[in-house]
């Protein structure tokens, strides 16, 4: 049976990241997504230029409408931009038995802010206790602990405060972690003690657009699609490595990475670490 996938998350007009970016990466991995719009922004390669939050009570309708026809095999959240949207989506998740992916999106590219100060607690509150898994970047997870991130003592560090709030996996991505190293290093943390290190090339260039969307919908699809978690994990990683490596040259910008990569360029090997 076609897996279905779930986003909930805004859109990026310019295509690059937010829904747009979930959907293409699910239709690339072979499951049927799903969307449950929270916002819609003015947003290209350049930046935000404006953000218009959806009311809770039509997100809300929209997550209902999905829940109750389509059996829903992963999920994933991404922009939910305030604290009422935040509860309001957390109360219709808590019964959920597929995979939740939390990508607990702050701030674009172009430097907007995409989630309100007030709204960090509540997802703390309500949302996180429900995530299977959490992919935080590096400024998100010294936001989201009050610490900051220097060496791997801190990552790890964080990484167990960040499991103390409920999900059962941490993904510390490596984008922003000592850029001065060849390898884009992600640093994964496992509720019951088990630690994954995922490496990779360092790719040089500016076309990193929905780099966090893409990865974390590839994670969700892999889930849908019945691998373990470790496996979804890797292949997640391949397929954000390729992205970012075959960049597109669309826009003026931070351009958006290349959804079509995995399935149609050379796969990079991701070294394995565990």
């Amino acid at each position: 049976m076609l897996p279905i996938t779930l986003t909930i998350a805004g859109s990026d007009s310019g295509g690059g990241a937010g829904i747009q970016a979930d959907l293409k990466t699910f239709q690339e991995l072979k499951t049927f997504g799903t969307s449950v719009l929270t916002a819609v922004t003015a947003q290209n390669t350049y930046g935000v230029q404006a953000v218009y939050a959806l009311p809770e009570d039509f997100i809300v309708e929209q997550l209902q409408s999905i829940q109750s026809d389509f059996n829903v095999n992963a999920l994933k959240t991404g922009m939910l931009f305030s604290a009422s949207i935040i509860e309001a989506v957390s109360k219709q998740l808590e019964n959920v038995q597929a995979p939740i992916i939390v990508d607990p999106v702050m701030i674009a590219k172009g430097g907007a802010t995409l989630l309100q100060q007030e709204a960090v607690d509540a997802m703390i509150t309500h949302l996180f206790p429900l995530a299977t898994v959490l992919t935080p970047n590096i400024p998100e997870a010294e936001t989201l602990t009050g610490m900051k991130i220097q060496t791997y003592d801190d990552v790890e560090q964080v990484a167990k405060k960040l499991l103390a709030m409920g999900p059962e996996v941490i993904v510390m991505k490596g984008g922003h972690f000592a850029p001065e190293q060849q390898a884009a290093i992600d640093h994964i943390f496992f509720k019951n003690g088990d630690k994954l290190t995922l490496s990779a090339p360092r790719v040089q260039t500016k076309d990193t657009h929905g780099t966090g969307c893409t990865y974390s919908a590839a994670l969700t699809a892999f889930l849908a699609k019945g691998l373990p978690m470790k496996e979804a994990l890797i292949e997640a990683k391949r397929f954000i490595h390729a992205a970012i490596s075959h960049g597109l040259g669309i826009g003026h910008g931070h351009g958006p990475t290349n959804h079509f990569a995995y399935n149609t360029k050379a796969k990079v090997e991701v070294e394995i670490i565990e």
